[in-house]
């Protein structure tokens, strides 16, 4: 009896170690992967594959993960779940990673089962049905969930896969306050990321959606969570 494959994953690892041992258990989990053993090699199986995730070291020869993000999101226009593997735990590269289209964050050392975990959540979240609802309305806030266009007063916002996950999930509950802990497990699932992922992506989605305006649609309320609307109804 044939086994279902559990999604096919690009990994991108210049370590050979760590390269065996995640592409030999995940091998063995089901899943069917490809192998780049630097930034360039991953960009040209991107180019001429579709993938269900990628697995995506930080540090590579030829091209560092965070430019191939940057080209699999900018240039490419791919939405595939991006992984990205560091051995630098810090808030900066997490921001920037996350900024360019990272969805989620490992740090190394890392268990493999974690890793094939976050992986499955990856692409499971990435095979979710689309919303019934094409387009959602806050103010002058429009997201039209089927071309994933997002305009403020009829300026076009670029936001990152992450960005608009957090985005719908906030405006479809507007003017409601959403929980960190409601916003991390619809996106995360169980696979709950440390305390620094989700202030991060808000940080980012910010940055886009308020920062180059005159006022905020997005508010946070310390302690209790996030809440998306029009700036006179914030008070």
């Amino acid at each position: 009896m044939e086994v279902q494959s559990k999604g096919s994953v690009l990994l991108v690892e210049d370590h050979q170690d760590i390269a065996e041992l995640v592409y030999d258990y995940m091998e063995g989990e089901g899943y069917e992967l490809d192998y780049a053993p630097d930034g360039e090699v991953g960009i040209n199986l991107c180019a001429q594959n579709e993938y269900d995730a990628i697995i995506l070291d930080l540090m590579l020869p030829r091209k560092d993960g965070l430019s191939v993000c940057r080209e699999l999101r900018d240039k490419m226009g791919k939405t595939t779940p991006v992984l990205m593997l560091t051995a630098r735990d810090t808030l900066e590269d997490k921001l920037k990673g996350f900024e360019l289209g990272a969805d989620d964050y490992l740090v190394k050392p890392f268990e493999i089962q974690e890793l094939e975990a976050r992986v499955r959540v990856l692409i499971k979240r990435g095979h979710a049905s689309p919303s019934t609802t094409d387009s959602l309305q806050v103010g002058g806030i429009e997201f039209d969930q089927q071309s994933l266009v997002v305009t403020r007063d009829g300026q076009e916002l670029v936001l990152s896969p992450i960005g608009f996950k957090l985005l719908k999930i906030l405006m479809e509950r507007s003017p409601s306050v959403v929980s960190r802990q409601d916003i991390e497990r619809e996106i995360w699932g169980d696979m709950l990321p440390d305390s620094d992922t989700l202030r991060s992506h808000m940080y980012n989605l910010r940055k886009v959606i308020d920062k180059p305006f005159d006022s905020a649609y997005l508010q946070t309320l310390p302690g209790i969570g996030y809440r998306f609307c029009e700036p006179d109804a914030a008070h």
